[in-house]
């Protein structure tokens, strides 16, 4: 069997399940280096300490995060049992790469300001989302038009971690900038129609079911990138959002033009929730609008 052949596999097994493109592209990444490290063998002929070779490898030599190899392991655990048919035995003398305990960084409400101050944009309306939401940023970007509901001022997040629904608050401070950001939306949308462009990606097989819908407003993302790209899966072009890379710029340049010397995470959804637990354990009940910045 070609390794072109087993990657397709693995590929059409991942997309059967609903997995998402980035995990995709991780599985396959991580199965590559796999085959690589033993000298382009299929994986076949492979056994449970060829496995463990490899994830020793990646925790001593390479000195990957524990994240990093447990997610090594994932991949090939779905090789062999999904995509192989094969049982791994259980892996003995594999050495875990160790997992730093570390002590979460709250920011104060003033410092939370100051570094708004110094992002601008289409940028900070994200931030303000996953600050006031409570939002990942994949979550943030990764929202439609029909995603927010202005008459109950929530927002839905579909496909979260562990492909489950929730829904959340929408922080008060920014429905305004929500409202101008979908106006602003329509108006580019518009534009690609009478181009011949305005398609989008529909979850699962939406597009077969009902014709036509995916060029109806609504399902939009609510912050489409300038830039119309070509889809790896499905090869429709269209307007993806902005990518995640150019939030996290913004946030290290508003860190380091503030002045804020703690070590942030580069995502406002974590400070955020840890902000949450630091709330509740000092209020009963915290305001709906405690978690809106006014900027």
């Amino acid at each position: 069997m070609k390794k072109q052949l087993l990657l397709d596999q693995v590929r059409m097994e991942i997309r059967r399940r609903n997995y998402s493109y980035r995990t995709e592209k991780s599985y396959c990444r991580w199965i590559k280096q796999f085959v690589r490290y033993h000298n382009l063998t299929h994986p076949s002929e492979l056994k449970a300490n060829d496995v463990v070779s490899f994830l020793n490898h990646l925790a001593i030599k390479r000195n990957v995060a524990a994240s990093t190899q447990n997610q090594a392991l994932c991949a090939l655990v779905f090789l062999y049992e999904q995509v192989l048919k094969m049982k791994i035995d259980e892996l003995h003398d594999l050495k875990r790469a160790k997992k730093p305990k570390r002590m979460p960084v709250v920011l104060s409400s003033n410092e939370v300001k100051k570094l708004f101050r110094h992002i601008n944009g289409v940028e900070k309306l994200v931030c303000q989302l996953m600050y006031g939401s409570g939002l990942r940023h994949s979550e943030a970007l990764g929202l439609r038009i029909l995603d927010l509901d202005f008459s109950y001022r929530q927002i839905i997040v579909r496909n979260g971690k562990g492909l489950q629904d929730r829904i959340t608050i929408m922080p008060d401070s920014i429905i305004g900038k929500l409202k101008d950001q979908v106006r602003k939306v329509r108006i580019l949308h518009l534009s690609d129609l009478k181009k011949g462009w305005g398609r989008t990606i529909l979850p699962k097989a939406l597009n077969r079911k009902y014709p036509g819908v995916d060029t109806e407003l609504k399902w939009q993302y609510v912050f489409p990138s300038k830039l119309r790209r070509k889809d790896p899966r499905s090869g429709i072009i269209h307007r993806y959002h902005i990518s995640e890379r150019k939030i996290q710029r913004s946030v290290k340049w508003a860190v380091r033009k503030s002045g804020i010397e703690k070590k942030i995470l580069h995502t406002l959804s974590a400070i955020a929730s840890q902000l949450t637990c630091f709330k509740t354990a000092t209020t009963s009940e915290p305001s709906r609008n405690y978690w809106a910045i006014k900027a």
